[in-house]
């Protein structure tokens, strides 16, 4: 122990040993020390010593302390030790005093080496993982920031170490939820080095829940006025989801983005951001830019932006971008961001056409940004930014391209000029002093016409007034006039582009272009001329618009033939000259720049350009050009009745698109018709199949009516069924009116039989009184004649009561054959009436049932009633006609019989009872 205190810095008598000495003792003692004490002292004074005395640690006690950590677990204090001398060893990021005094003592790639020794045996990694399992503050610390130097030092090494070990990653990720947050902090750093640049890594920490920890951490934090903590976890976000589509679909359809937006949410004041602010809300704004970039696959893209949009993340941004006291740096990148946002999303685009910044009155977005853009004052990167703002809002956006186009157009420009439109800020960049304003706005103008030939077409009728007191001339002739100026190389190139873009697949512009006669001699001049190499961007840009104006040529213009062109080609620059000065363009440095992705990015103004998508076009035309510059006449001809031919057959082919497209949208709506009809069919078959079951049903009750009243169905038994119906159906009621009718008509019979009678009765009480009046005149005198007459009258009442009885029978006949006919009728309409009525039957309620079932039976008790009366009646009238009878007897008149009349009359009652009988 005396030993240890002289090395950390007691007094001694004698000399002092050097650092190579000591180390080595103190190694020693930590390999032959039995007691855990004095391998701790020698450990803690190894510690002290790695960091004037790296080397000689490094390679005197590395194995040393390798071996405490596989022996010693038991003592967290020793092993603590141990981890941060490692570490010391192995970390290259000294403090600036012991930086500068080892500087020239050791070599630069100290830490990568001793890491080597390190991982050479691939337990040592596993033992290290083991101690990050520890809950021990003073064992998983420094175990996190060895693992941590190690992965800087020696990273893909590592990491594939890591992922042969059974749960290695897993094990790491518990870090994250460690509630002491320098070990909770440490392991975001740890992880950091662990994502980089390892697919398989990063997809393991994702599905190992690290997107809710890390945005948790976030939110914990404070959003963007956060710590560092807050820049460390987004920068492992970033790792986990930058050019890796997995990740960036569980972020996706794990709702992560809706938790993005809160991050957005500035205030009003906006003034005195902090530095750490500042750089958050960079780091956040980029990550989004991630989820959403260009060198995505197109449907990822497509469908975050879908969701940024959904989520009112969109919405947000575009409430930074108008908000003022933003910093400059935040508001470009917040352009960018919103750029890429809505680039080729169609519903994105929409709306962010329809954003207007708070001003009075309220001007679009657009114009305000493009006003930024053509503004000389305006930083060069924040005018970068607005351009590609822009170029994303039309890229892909033919309706957007058509708006700003109209804005050119003589019908929609604002004659009163209180606004300030697109069109206009385009065209006054287009033709300022300032040359970067000149290329931009040349650059946006050519995006509202990129595959675009009817906008193409729309924009040769703009016209404008260069000066008071001169006619106007067209958009297309000032830019040629502007070139042949001979103003700055950038404003030049920024107007050839655009032309080229314009010319392109239009025939019609190419025939405006060539009816200048001043064009093609200036562009002939500029290729032949010997120029420097500043000018050969220009001379190549040249041959690329000359070679358009030979390629979409349609030889509507005599003196400019396709043919006629290409001799002036071999005439004045020679063919080979052409091409080599046509390959000018993609030879550029500033061209392979451009061409490597969309947005605009230069170090400074006068690199400035290029277009990434004129760079597509350059590519895309190089190959023809030359190839029709070198055809001949004939071959000329061959290829117009090609393009002819092809023309006509992609008219064709554009007709049956057109009819398939018709017929398609024909077939979905039959389609649709379709499935209503199914499911209205589905509906009625089984409402049908209800109906049928209920039919069913109400044909058995009633056969089972049949069946309860048998076969006496007659008048008398109507009562005794009506009194039990109880929820009676249609067709009993149907059936007790038809027996009420039929009462009816017998009650009119015998109504008509008692008329009769009654007439014959009071025919009867006259005869006998006046034979009584004339008896007692003329008793003497006329009783022969009187007796003669009597025996007439007699006579005639015979006849009359056998006529009587022979009409009756008839009558009786005919109403049996009426009754026969009438139950066939009533047959089929009882099976019509039963259909029918069984599907107003639910509209029908027992309480009502009832109602017309009492009002029936009181019907027929009255009609019972009157039938009483009836025949007691009829029992009074054979009354008198007896009395009449007897009163002729008496007179000495013989009369039939009542008995033998009553006999024949009960004979044919009986036989219409059988009938009725038979046909109940």
């Amino acid at each position: 122990m005396n030993f240890l205190r002289g090395v950390m810095g007691g007094q001694s008598a004698g000399p002092q040993p050097s650092g190579a000495e000591t180390i080595q003792k103190l190694c020693d003692r930590v390999a032959s020390s039995t007691l855990l004490d004095d391998r701790r002292d020698a450990v803690r004074a190894l510690k002290a010593l790695s960091k004037k005395y790296r080397l000689e640690v490094g390679i005197q006690a590395m194995d040393h302390l390798i071996h405490v950590l596989q022996t010693d677990r038991s003592d967290a204090e020793i092993i603590g030790y141990a981890l941060d001398t490692l570490y010391n060893i192995i970390c290259n990021d000294l403090e600036e005093e012991e930086q500068e005094e080892n500087l020239q003592k050791q070599p630069e790639d100290l830490g990568s080496q001793f890491t080597e020794i390190f991982i050479k045996q691939q337990e040592n990694i596993t033992l290290l993982l083991t101690y990050l399992e520890e809950f021990d503050f003073q064992v998983r610390w420094p175990g996190v920031k060895l693992l941590t130097v190690l992965l800087k030092e020696q990273g893909p090494q590592v990491q594939q170490i890591i992922l042969v070990i059974p749960m290695g990653v897993s094990r790491l990720m518990d870090l994250l939820a460690d509630s002491r947050e320098v070990i909770r902090n440490d392991g975001v750093l740890l992880l950091q080095q662990l994502t980089k640049s390892n697919a398989a890594i990063q997809k393991i920490v994702a599905f190992e829940n690290a997107f809710e920890r890390l945005l948790d951490i976030i939110t914990d934090e404070g959003n963007s006025d956060g710590g560092i903590v807050v820049e460390d976890c987004l920068l492992l976000l970033q790792n986990l989801l930058k050019n890796n589509n997995s990740n960036q679909n569980f972020f996706k359809e794990g709702s992560y983005i809706q938790r993005m937006k809160p991050w957005f949410e500035v205030g009003d004041d906006n003034a005195g951001w902090s530095a750490q602010k500042v750089t958050n809300l960079h780091l956040m704004l980029q990550l989004v830019r991630v989820l959403v970039s260009p060198t995505n696959p197109p449907g990822a893209t497509s469908s975050c932006q879908k969701a940024m949009f959904q989520c009112g993340l969109l919405q947000q941004l575009c409430t930074i971008l108008m908000a003022t006291g933003v910093p400059a740096d935040i508001l470009t990148e917040t352009i960018n961001t919103v750029s890429e946002v809505i680039r080729g999303y169609q519903i994105n685009q929409d709306y962010f056409a329809s954003v207007n910044a708070p001003s009075n009155p309220p001007r679009p977005a657009i114009v305000v940004l493009l006003m930024s853009m053509v503004n000389e004052r305006q930083p060069f990167v924040l005018r970068c930014a607005v351009l590609y703002c822009f170029q994303c809002f039309l890229y892909k956006n033919q309706k957007g391209q058509g708006e700003i186009v109209s804005t050119l157009l003589p019908s929609t420009i604002d004659a009163t000029g209180n606004s300030v439109s697109a069109g206009q800020l385009l065209c006054g960049g287009l033709f300022s002093t300032d040359a970067l304003s000149n290329w931009c706005a040349a650059v946006a103008l050519a995006h509202a016409l990129q595959e675009n030939a009817s906008l193409k077409e729309q924009l040769l009728r703009v016209q404008l007034a260069t000066s008071i007191g001169n006619p106007p001339v067209s958009l297309l002739q000032q830019c040629t006039n502007i070139l042949s100026q001979g103003s700055k190389v950038q404003t030049r190139v920024g107007l050839l582009m655009l032309l080229c873009t314009w010319l392109s697949n239009c025939p019609i512009a190419v025939t405006h272009f060539l009816h200048n006669p001043a064009n093609v001699p200036f562009l002939t001049g500029q290729i032949a001329e010997n120029l420097g190499e500043e000018e050969q961007l220009v001379q190549g840009l040249c041959a690329l618009l000359l070679g358009i104006s030979i390629y979409y040529n349609d030889n509507s213009l005599e003196n400019y033939r396709k043919e006629k062109l290409k001799q002036l080609i071999e005439k004045r620059i020679g063919k080979e000259n052409f091409i080599e000065k046509l390959g000018f363009i993609s030879k550029h440095e500033f061209y392979s720049r451009a061409a490597q992705k969309p947005q605009p990015s230069f170090s400074s103004p006068d690199h400035m350009m290029f277009d990434h998508e004129f760079t597509k076009l350059v590519k895309e035309l190089e190959g023809v050009i030359t190839k029709a510059v070198y055809k001949s006449s004939e071959e000329d001809k061959k290829e117009e009745e090609v393009k002819k031919t092809l023309e006509q057959h992609d008219s064709i082919v554009t007709h049956y698109k057109n009819v398939i497209r018709v017929q398609d949208q024909e077939l979905e709506e039959l389609k649709k018709q379709v499935e209503s009809l199914k499911a209205q069919n589905e509906q009625l078959q089984t409402a049908v199949t209800q109906q049928v079951s209920q039919i069913q049903q109400h044909k058995d009750q009633y056969n089972l009516l049949k069946v309860q009243l048998g076969k006496d169905n007659q008048h008398h038994s109507a009562h005794g069924d009506v009194s039990q119906m109880n929820g009676v159906q249609p067709e009993e009621i149907s059936k007790l009116r038809e027996e009420i009718e039929e009462w009816k008509r017998k009650l009119e019979l015998l109504q008509e039989e008692l008329r009769e009678k009654d007439a014959l009765i009071k025919t009867l009480e006259f005869s006998p009184a006046a034979e009584g009046t004339e008896q007692s005149s003329q008793t003497n005198t006329c009783g022969p004649k009187a007796d003669n007459d009597l025996n007439k009258e007699i006579e005639t009442l015979r006849t009359q009561l056998q006529s009587q009885s022979t009409e009756i029978a008839k009558l009786q006949s005919e109403k049996q054959e009426l009754l026969q006919k009438l139950n066939e009728t009533a047959t089929l309409s009882e099976e019509k009436t039963s259909l029918k009525q069984q599907l107003d039957s639910s509209n029908s309620t027992v309480a009502i049932l009832q109602h017309d079932i009492s009002k029936l039976q009181q019907e027929v008790a009255e009609f019972k009633k009157e039938q009483d009366d009836l025949l007691l009646l009829l029992a009074d009238q054979d009354q008198k006609i007896i009395a009449l009878e007897n009163k002729l007897k008496e007179l000495g008149e013989p009369v039939e019989d009542e008995d033998d009349i009553e006999s024949v009359d009960q004979g044919e009652e009986d036989e219409e009872d059988d009938g009725e009988e038979e046909e109940a």
